[in-house]
């Protein structure tokens, strides 16, 4: 239930912003505006303010606004208040603003969410030097060892972790191009990125080489919290041997009921702090939850500004990137993610508090925004598409021809429904037993 009820926030808010935006510049140009609609179907809830019903429809996946004389079919009189009536410049204005205004929105909800401040791992920004190899990972295979600096993945030059796991995720089981250099030496080597996670995004088995930070504590049976150490602590090493959050977990399990001297940073200063990990099912525990480490950031309102409109375009990058990989089948159809997919997600994100959900709020809203202005005819970006080629051949095309454009529009937009639904289901494990063929 909270799942659905996050969902149908999320949703509701980016349709009414992205329909609001049709409808204010429909109306600043003088066009009648006929019906204002949240979801589609049946009307649930209806109020008439002037010459515009304002409602709520059953079918809660998108909405729309019917403007008077909208297309070639309706009933038109001629009327300067017509959609049709309008010069092919006011009409490109009323299409591209909703588009707009989720990009509007992704932006503005990003900047409040970074104002709020967050925990951002240290080794994000940092070059992709590897810190060490999973064992029987693509990585591994491929002879990739610890200390290579990563230069490029599939044609693409990494400059931070962040940009080689952006180049990697898309790609996953396709075989890719990886240069790195050694010693000095520039080689290349061919790697398949394994799928990981339910959203099948692709894994190379490298990780930085960072120090683990104690996120959060056990309530109880804690020798962490007995021994004096704090949340935020960073463990640097284990009697005076350098680890990483890996080599940390297995040096405590397999030392139960013996004292172990950790290296700790706090503040940015160095202690020794001696804890004896408890014995419980079997293994040795300290009751500390691990992460990467992490610094924080509380930007001010024009910095968080700033940093909002540079991820935005960031991960504008990334989704065009992703759309060209489904054309060139250089990223997986399976991660795409549909109505239900992002149910969950939201679900998941509000678990985390209103700070996780508004920031999908704000990846989802660019994500409408831009996908709304694809040049696929029925979407904004298709009809923004037919207004241009009419404007540059000089004369409107015929109705028939507009019905066949929007027609395999309407094939094209079906077939991704089915696909991302498809995908959602094989996520849902109770549902994916049921599908013998995979």
């Amino acid at each position: 239930m909270t799942s659905l009820l996050a969902f149908l926030f999320v949703l509701g808010v980016l349709v009414f912003v992205h329909e609001l935006g049709h409808f204010l510049v429909a109306r600043f140009h003088g066009v009648r505006c006929l019906t204002f609609s949240l979801g589609f179907g049946p009307k649930l809830i209806q109020a008439k303010r002037g010459d515009t019903v304002y409602c709520v429809s059953a079918i809660p996946l998108g909405g729309y606004v019917k403007m008077a004389g909208e297309t070639a079919e309706d009933e038109r009189e001629g009327k300067d208040d017509e959609f049709l009536s309008k010069s092919k410049w006011q009409r490109f204005q009323i299409l591209i603003a909703g588009p707009a205004m989720n990009l509007i929105l992704a932006v503005v909800v990003l900047t409040v969410v970074l104002y709020q401040g967050a925990q951002v791992p240290v080794f994000q920004d940092e070059p992709p030097v590897v810190g060490s190899v999973t064992g029987d990972s693509p990585a591994a295979t491929a002879g990739v060892r610890p200390g290579d600096r990563i230069l490029s993945v599939a044609g693409r030059e990494v400059d931070t972790w962040e940009e080689l796991y952006n180049a990697v995720y898309p790609r996953a089981d396709r075989e890719i191009e990886v240069v790195l250099r050694r010693d000095g030496d520039v080689r290349s080597i061919t790697v398949t990125p394994v799928g990981q996670t339910k959203y099948n995004l692709g894994d190379l088995g490298v990780v930085p080489s960072i120090s683990p930070q104690v996120a959060s504590m056990q309530s109880s049976n804690s020798a962490a919290r007995d021994a004096g150490i704090l949340v935020g602590d960073v463990i640097e090493g284990v009697e005076g041997r350098a680890v990483n959050q890996n080599s940390l977990v297995e040096i405590i399990n397999e030392n139960p009921n013996i004292p172990l001297t950790l290296q700790i940073r706090r503040d940015g200063v160095q202690q020794d702090i001696v804890v004896t990990p408890n014995f419980i099912d079997g293994v040795g525990l300290i009751g500390v939850f691990l992460d990467a480490e992490s610094r924080t950031i509380e930007p001010g309102p024009f910095e968080a500004f700033t940093m909002s409109l540079e991820q935005n375009y960031e991960l504008s990058g990334a989704i065009f990137q992703t759309l060209a990989g489904l054309i060139t089948r250089d990223t997986p159809v399976s991660q795409l993610v549909g109505p239900v997919g992002i149910a969950q997600a939201s679900g998941d994100a509000v678990a985390f508090g209103w700070v996780s959900l508004f920031g999908l709020m704000s990846f989802i809203s660019l994500n409408l925004g831009i996908l709304n202005l694809l040049p696929i005819p029925i979407l904004d970006g298709g009809h923004i598409a037919i207004i241009a080629m009419e404007g540059v051949s000089r004369r409107d095309f015929s109705v028939q021809l507009k019905e066949k454009m929007l027609l395999i529009g309407f094939a094209l937009l079906m077939t991704l429904m089915v696909t991302v639904i498809y995908n959602d289901l094989t996520r849902v494990e109770w549902i994916e037993r049921f599908m013998v063929w995979r």
